[in-house]
């Protein structure tokens, strides 16, 4: 069936419900490049004005599936549970999480990325073991999964092409900040990589995307929405992400604090935010009850060691040398280790999480265009968290760099960390669960 896409502008522009051939005449058109970039700005502005409905979102996201490749993860045995994070700082929860649920039978069959921004992504960090590699086929990367529960690939190049486009062009046209558009670019990729379930970690707070409680909610929403719409069991968790979540920013240094995490030894936040996270995964693969019985499987996988034998079992597969989980000192060492010292005494009110991410990525732990290098050893480690007291000397950060002049990062740090001579409360972490 054919339409005019002047048509459907002028539809939604009038805030009226588009069918779901007319969202599939659209993404097909803009991908097959039929509908020019001009024609789809105005429909993306008519969309971020009049909103959409929830089977129009729906409808919108299994266009966008459809534009390209969609993984079949059929071979594989169970209920394959994706995890997904709105992205934050310190985000160190995948590498945590993979084993941990994995070491109870529940099959993480992952496809990630590499990180454009603070700190590398997933991809980035693990290659921070010797050896490790996701190049790896499609029937390796199954076999794998079937048979450690945990496999770790490359995103394909063809996932979810319209999504590509599409943010690109939102990008451009001060259309990015639209509910609809969000939660359909989010879950497309979720659904296209070949998840039976979906557990969302929505973040909130100075250095997440989105800003208030009150946004986050919409968005996660509208997510679960759309994976329940469309026959995926989906849940979105709300964390806080006021200030990096646990110590570690930077890519070897979030490996040690996985395997910190792993031992039980980890930072209190991350290691909350993972058993709370890796308990709806454990039960939306139906491998307990309740989330409670769930959550005592994860503590008891951290307890007996499983979970870090894991870990351990998943870096061997895919070329890793194992022995640095024993031997953390053989990850990639920054040459020049510097103490950031607290000029007064008081307690910590602010840790800018955005603005502290900024400050590793200067040091070379991230990407500031798609062709940097990343320095795998370089990075900050939190030496205080908001709420907590410092006096003045003592270490606020640990700066690792490769370079002997880190003023600039270290002028960074004290200007978004800020210390009060009142008492502080600690921030929340779990604000609120949605299951829709």
């Amino acid at each position: 069936m054919s339409f005019r896409m002047v048509d459907l502008i002028e539809k939604k522009r009038d805030g009226n419900e588009l069918a779901e051939q007319e969202i599939s005449f659209i993404i097909n058109g803009y991908t097959d490049e039929s509908i020019p970039d001009y024609q789809m700005s105005a429909f993306t502005m008519a969309v971020f004005f009049q909103g959409m409905t929830e089977k129009e979102r729906a409808d919108l996201t299994m266009a966008m599936v459809h534009s390209g490749d969609v993984i079949d993860l059929s071979e594989i045995a169970g209920i394959k549970v994706d995890k997904h994070s709105t992205g934050g700082v310190g985000d160190t929860t995948t590498l945590v999480l993979g084993p941990l649920v994995a070491s109870l039978g529940v099959p993480v069959a992952k496809m990630s990325g590499r990180g454009l921004g603070h700190t590398g992504g997933t991809i980035d960090k693990l290659e921070s073991v010797k050896g490790f590699h996701v190049e790896i086929d499609k029937e390796e990367f199954i076999d794998l999964v079937n048979k450690n529960k945990v496999a770790v690939i490359g995103q394909s190049g063809n996932l979810t092409p319209a999504d590509k486009k599409l943010y690109a062009l939102r990008d451009v046209t001060a259309t990015v900040n639209s509910i609809p558009l969000i939660a359909s670019s989010i879950m497309s990729k979720k659904i296209a990589a070949g998840a039976d379930a979906i557990c969302l970690d929505v973040k909130t707070g100075a250095g997440a995307f989105m800003k208030t409680l009150e946004d986050s909610r919409e968005l996660a929403s509208a997510m679960v929405s759309i994976g329940n719409n469309v026959g995926r069991k989906t849940i979105a968790v709300i964390s806080d992400m006021s200030q990096p979540l646990g110590f570690a920013i930077g890519n070897a240094l979030e490996v040690k604090e996985a395997i910190d995490t792993l031992q039980g030894n980890g930072p209190e936040d991350l290691t909350e935010l993972c058993l709370t996270l890796g308990s709806h995964m454990v039960f939306l693969a139906e491998k307990a009850d309740s989330i409670e019985e769930a959550r005592k499987m994860l503590e008891g996988a951290i307890k007996n060691g499983k979970a870090l034998e894991t870990f351990k079992l998943f870096l061997r597969s895919q070329g890793g040398d194992a022995a640095v989980v024993d031997n953390p000192e053989w990850l990639p060492a920054a040459k020049y280790v510097i103490e950031l010292s607290a000029k007064e005494s008081g307690y910590i009110s602010e840790i800018t999480a955005d603005s502290i991410g900024t400050a590793a990525m200067i040091l070379g732990a991230g990407r500031a265009t798609k062709e940097s290098e990343i320095d795998l050893a370089v990075g900050l480690i939190l030496r205080k968290k908001i709420g907590d007291r410092v006096e003045a000397g003592e270490s606020l950060v640990t700066i690792y760099s490769n370079t002997e002049n880190v003023e600039d990062v270290k002028n960074r740090l004290y200007k978004h960390i800020k210390i009060s001579a009142a008492e502080v409360k600690a921030p929340a972490l779990i604000y609120e669960v949605i299951t829709g």
